[in-house]
């Protein structure tokens, strides 16, 4: 017999609430999974004792009742995202699961560890690839994964950007396999969004939920709009002593504009797009009511191709006529730096641990996933004879587009991809099917384990900054594994748990 419903403060609950465990915690299961608040015993893990309790002791609705008012909070900040594809120009609110995803900070201090490691590897790896290419010539990295580049940029070869950095910005994607273990899945270094959210979750959090954080020590990310604008002005070509930042959006359609405005707001400067920027008398000026002003740092939300449409593409309308060349004169630093690209590409991520060898003369310290890279000849035929238990991803693809999950598709997916394969295998890299850990997540009436992964931003400047935590991205959907939020995924506060002591 279906029980009946009464509706509470817009929330539909049971007429008859059970008088203990309203949320399920006794009898929450892991299915298998790693779960990061509970082991698969049941009972909850050290770092999320303090959750589970204050969980448990909570009336009968109320959690439901605080994850109203955080979406409602959510609205009411115009906290959004632009979708593309088949919902093209629909704007969403930003989707957000109010039980917090918990990281113990020894743990933190590791992944940290290895994420300075890893960009400070790849920081080198750019470099020389627009340089000497001596891991080229010594036969650690192929040859052909260059020529065969396409965020390989041929115009910037032999280009020194300011203080040597390329990478300033990356969002790093990590996730915790069912060994527990943390790996790297991929990294973002063009244009990595999503910082924004992470301020955002937070706020929220404490405007709606601020019981949750008594007697808790959580490491800071508020502080990510400062770290960014110091590292902006670091970057700045001499002598520039009070330097002009500005933030290069492509304008209200892009799925990250929210962002864009967000974080030219926190750190005080203009907000502008390529019609308000022109290259006069050898450097970068923009326009404003009181005439032109130099600009010294270019903080661009757009890619490559669009950036300078004598050099680049050249129906671009989103960049600035001549910029190139005034970045070439070392008169304007772009961050990140074109070019990047070379190293943000699924089958060069599969040689990350050897260039941490070569150029750092280091073991990496948090792995990669093992990878089969398609263009190699042995390896891609255990992928097309295997296709059916493997993840296949292209090169160059985001937001979880072109991924083919083999166990979850059909035989005509497996054959149709085996032919994407065969006709341009540089393009394509498999991997195992992870069983990615869950953290449980307010369904209905009761929690549920999702699937999640984490993104920490990481900032190059005079040294490397990494927010605490990062943004944890989860799978809404049960059993989905797509923590894309264009593809009904969702977001929670990461909290990094200071050590008591």
């Amino acid at each position: 017999m279906q029980s009946q419903k009464m509706m509470v403060d817009g929330v539909e609950l049971p007429v008859d609430p059970p008088n203990h465990d309203p949320l399920g915690l006794t009898s929450y299961q892991s299915l298998g999974f790693f779960d990061e608040m509970f082991d698969d015993k049941g009972a909850p893990r050290g770092a999320s004792k303090f959750l589970t309790n204050k969980l448990g002791g909570l009336a009968y609705g109320e959690l439901q009742r605080r994850q109203k008012a955080a979406d409602h909070e959510l609205l009411n900040m115009g906290i959004t995202f632009n979708v593309y594809g088949h919902a093209a120009g629909t704007e969403k609110v930003w989707p957000f699961d109010l039980i917090p995803r918990i990281i113990e900070e020894q743990e933190w201090i590791a992944i940290e560890s290895g994420l300075k490691q890893r960009i400070r590897a790849l920081n080198m790896f750019i470099d020389d690839m627009y340089h000497d290419q001596k891991i080229v010539k010594d036969g650690v990295f192929p040859e052909y994964m260059v020529q065969s580049s396409k965020g390989f940029l041929h115009q910037i070869k032999g280009m020194k950007p300011p203080k040597g950095i390329w990478c300033h910005i990356t969002g790093t994607d990590l996730v915790r396999g069912g060994d527990g273990q943390v790996y790297v899945l991929e990294d973002n270094l063009r244009c990595p969004s999503g910082v924004s959210y992470v301020i955002e979750n937070r706020e929220v959090m404490k405007r709606t939920f601020p019981q949750l954080f008594d007697g808790q020590s959580i490491l800071p990310v508020e502080t990510y709009p400062e770290q960014l604008l110091k590292m902006l002005q670091y970057v700045a070509p001499e002598p520039a002593r009070d330097p002009t930042v500005v933030v290069l959006s492509p304008g209200i359609y892009n799925s990250a504009y929210f962002e864009h405005c967000f974080l030219a707001q926190q750190m005080g400067v203009e907000l502008v797009q390529g019609s308000d920027l022109l290259v006069h008398r050898g450097y970068v000026h923009m326009r404003t009511t009181k005439g032109l002003k130099q600009v010294d740092v270019i903080y661009r939300r757009i890619d490559d191709a669009f950036l300078d449409p004598d050099v680049l593409r050249a129906d671009s309308t989103l960049g600035v006529r001549g910029l190139m060349e005034v970045y070439r004169q070392g008169k304007v630093a772009l961050v990140n730096a074109p070019g990047t690209g070379v190293a943000d590409d699924k089958a060069v991520y599969a040689y990350v641990p050897k260039m941490v060898k070569y150029y750092l003369g280091e073991d990496m310290t948090l792995p990669n996933v093992p990878t089969y890279l398609c263009a190699d000849e042995s390896e891609r035929k255990y992928v097309l004879d295997n296709i059916h238990e493997l993840v296949i991803k292209p090169a160059n693809e985001s937001g979880g587009y072109g991924i083919m999950l083999g166990p979850k598709s059909t035989k005509e997916q497996h054959d149709q991809y085996r032919e994407l394969i065969k006709a341009n295998p540089r393009n394509y890299v498999a991997q195992p099917m992870l069983a990615l850990s869950t953290v449980p997540t307010l369904c209905g009436e009761k929690l549920e384990g999702r699937h999640v992964d984490l993104r920490p931003y990481i900032l190059y400047g005079e040294d490397i900054y990494i927010v605490p935590g990062g943004l944890t991205r989860v799978a809404l959907v049960k059993g989905s594994l797509v923590v894309n939020s264009s593809q009904g995924g969702g977001s929670k506060d990461t909290w990094v748990l200071r050590t008591k002591g």
